[in-house]
């Protein structure tokens, strides 16, 4: 099976963060931080779902500036609800706030969340099938994130987080994107 083949041709929007940032390296804590806030939003949802709400998030946690978002108040979280824009579960809102202030917690600890998520592969991008949903190297970060207090952190939203940055490399190896990832 090739990556794309769950992606419709019509679908530019997906094809284009196919393309141009899923499984691609990245360091940039600002985007390490959206991507956290926005695959926890995932867990019982399509990536899609969350691709097509995105520039919702974007606005409605204010550009994803984590010193905001981890000091939002009850004023916010009713805000948050009350916003058709984004996926509106109380518990979902309630943990990306905890999730914000634990995510500094990490920062202040490693020096930076990359240097964090990076430790647990040694700085080396792994390639796993895109046929399977969590994996020891999941696990064990999903288990270290729930110790920290971390919520919606399970073993399959941290896969998807890890292939998202590109710590996981699942393109499938006739995807013209592996490719340009490892030549």
């Amino acid at each position: 099976m090739k990556c794309t083949d769950y992606i419709k041709d019509s679908d530019t929007l997906y094809m284009k963060y196919h393309d141009k940032e899923w499984g691609r390296v990245h360091h940039d804590e600002h985007y390490l931080y959206e991507m956290f806030i926005l695959e926890s939003f995932q867990a019982g949802l399509s990536w899609r779902t969350i691709l097509y709400k995105r520039k919702n998030f974007e606005k409605a946690y204010d550009n994803f500036y984590i010193d905001k978002v981890a000091n939002y108040s009850d004023e916010d979280i009713n805000r948050l609800l009350n916003d058709k824009g984004i996926i509106r579960n109380k518990l979902k809102i309630n943990a990306s706030i905890n999730n914000s202030k634990l995510f500094k917690n990490i920062e202040k600890e490693f020096g930076s969340f990359d240097k964090y998520i990076w430790s647990f592969t040694d700085n080396k991008q792994v390639y796993v099938d895109i046929n399977i949903t969590k994996n020891k190297l999941s696990d064990r970060i999903s288990n270290d994130l729930i110790k920290r207090g971390f919520k919606f952190v399970g073993s399959t939203i941290i896969f998807s987080y890890l292939q998202a940055i590109g710590v996981i490399n699942s393109h499938s190896k006739d995807c013209k994107v592996y490719k340009e990832l490892v030549c």
